[in-house]
């Protein structure tokens, strides 16, 4: 079994490492830009700093650095029915280096996760699956939308 914890700001390297892991797998030919990447430690390592924040992480440790990880939000909408509150936690980069996966380190990481929204009374819970993460979602609770997404770059 999987030990999960919360990421602390020293795991934000190993947090991208992975977010790259996860963009990786996606793609037939990895992107070799990393330029992206030192700011995106930075950026994470103030946001995990933050106690109080609307981001966080859980991630199981492996020698050396970071096995695997599920980062998620909370966005805060205009309440509705269903959500008065109109928190919303988002679901992102949960990834498993190669040599690790099948090991129960995403679930661990997810259910860690999924305690930390109820902690803050999220209620809905949004992520975008990928076609081999769905069964582990759907294990889960989680259920397809009819929701389209569409996305602006600026």
């Amino acid at each position: 079994m999987s030990l999960a914890r919360r990421a602390r700001p020293d795991d934000a390297e190993e947090l991208v490492r992975l977010r790259t892991v996860m963009h990786d797998s996606l793609v037939a030919a990895p992107n070799p830009d990393t330029s992206w990447q030192p700011a995106a430690v930075e950026s994470l390592r103030k946001r995990l700093a933050d106690p109080d924040g609307n981001l966080t992480a859980f991630v199981v440790d492996r020698p050396g650095g970071l096995a695997a990880c599920a980062v998620g939000t909370i966005e805060y909408r205009l309440g509705g029915p269903g959500n008065p509150a109109g928190t919303t936690g988002y679901v992102f980069s949960v990834a498993t280096d190669a040599d690790r996966r099948r090991r129960g380190h995403s679930r661990a990481c997810m259910e860690g996760l999924l305690a930390w929204f109820q902690e803050h009374g999220v209620r809905r819970i949004d992520l975008r699956a990928s076609q081999e993460g769905e069964p582990l979602y759907a294990s889960l609770g989680f259920v397809r939308t009819p929701d389209p997404a569409m996305r602006l770059t600026l």
